[in-house]
């Protein structure tokens, strides 16, 4: 057995990130993942303002630990006359510029697409903003929550009394792995044309692709769906229902012989299946408080453990509702072998595997940066001596 470390898909390719907050760090954070060198451009002296969101883990932010692990943080006042050259040098190598900087920050600072493409032709340039470029939006300020009542998604999502946002940043996610799909389509595209290309990713676009289903649900002024809390809109059974020791178990029916099964071998009540209010999918979900009552009152008598051994052995979908605590220790990642410890400021860290495994490769786990961590290292590896180092130093550059 060969004792050379095996090849990451994207070993050897360099990307310079002009990025904050998250969706940005997501897509760059899958990349190098995958053994790309990112070097994170931060501001000197605070860095990426994600940083400071909070100070769950051990003192670093939680936002930060998630999507900054492998990467290396150089400092640089972009708006400096002397960071043009630093820019010029770290561009000459580099394979992709990826930026979510303020709309229009990148052009001012002659870091667009057009302004670098002759010099740089094989350069790949992703910028991701709310609403992308052109249209009245285009100089809209775009956050999360933002993007995500712009979308549509807030009016589909929470309690029939009152809507919500998903619980986690929905919106900076798909743009962020839209970005990072893209970049490995225009990194394929590369290998065929020689050029480089220009990628514009809105996290207003990814999220109305996400929200394909309820949009053509509602197709030419049709009644969307209804928010139904933690259960589905349109599929009944199919949610949160109580126990009878407290807990909660969450099931799912897709048709009408898991229907019957469930009446039969769950709630141990055979006629239910016949029953005409229920008799289809349709006719369970408008009469989805009536059969709520009756499976309510079914778990009543029953613990977690029992309600999900007849739906096990009957073949129903179902899941437990775990909470942060009950993920971190979830017997399915712990059997898969899917924790890691990486490094950070603050110490080791557990960080979760990328989700599609390879037989070919592991991915890259190394540490979350420090702000400017990496700053004199990434210089000298452009050519800087030490005393131009320093002088870029005390002229507050870097």
């Amino acid at each position: 057995m060969s004792n050379t470390p095996a090849v990451r898909p994207l070993d050897g390719i360099t990307v310079i990130s002009l990025e904050h907050a998250i969706a940005a760090p997501f897509c760059t954070r899958q990349l190098a993942d995958m053994g790309a060198r990112v070097i994170k451009i931060e501001r000197p002296g605070v860095g990426d303002f994600a940083r400071g969101y909070d100070e769950r883990v051990h003192g670093l932010s939680s936002h930060f630990v998630w999507t900054n692990r492998s990467k290396e943080s150089l400092t640089l006042d972009l708006k400096h006359p002397d960071a043009a050259e630093v820019m010029q040098r770290l561009l000459e190598s580099a394979d992709v510029l990826v930026q979510n900087l303020a709309p229009g920050a990148a052009d001012r600072l002659g870091l667009s697409f057009e302004a670098l493409h002759a010099k740089h032709p094989k350069l790949i340039v992703c910028d991701i903003s709310g609403y992308g470029e052109g249209g009245p939006y285009e100089r809209k300020k775009a956050y999360d929550l933002l993007i995500q009542s712009e979308s549509g998604f807030v009016s589909v999502t929470g309690s029939p009394d009152a809507p919500a946002k998903a619980g986690c940043s929905i919106s900076d996610i798909a743009a962020g792995m839209y970005a990072y799909s893209s970049i490995l389509n225009a990194l394929l595209l590369r290998q065929r044309t020689g050029l480089g290309s220009r990628l514009d990713v809105s996290m207003l676009e990814s999220m109305v692709e996400w929200m394909g289903y309820p949009m053509y649900y509602a197709f030419e002024g049709a009644t969307p769906p209804q928010r139904a809390g933690a259960a589905h809109a349109t599929i009944y059974p199919y949610g949160p229902f109580p126990v009878g020791d407290g807990a909660t178990i969450m099931l799912g029916l897709q048709n009408e012989r898991e229907w019957r099964v469930f009446c039969e071998r769950v709630l141990n009540q055979p006629a239910l299946a016949d029953d005409e209010r229920f008799a289809s999918n349709s006719r369970r979900a408008a009469n989805r408080d009536s059969l709520r009552a009756l499976i309510v009152q079914a778990f009543a008598e029953l613990t977690i453990d029992q309600v999900t051994d007849r739906l096990e052995t009957a073949q129903i979908a179902n899941a437990r509702v775990n909470d942060m605590k009950d993920v971190w220790a979830h017997p399915q990642l712990q059997a898969r072998d899917r924790w890691r410890e990486v490094g950070s400021p603050a110490g080791t860290l557990p960080a979760l595997l990328p989700p599609a495994s390879s037989s070919a490769f592991t991915p890259r786990m190394d540490p979350v940066p420090a702000v400017g961590e990496n700053t004199d290292a990434v210089l000298a590896s452009l050519g800087y001596a030490p005393e131009d180092v320093a002088r870029l130093r005390a002229a507050e550059v870097v």
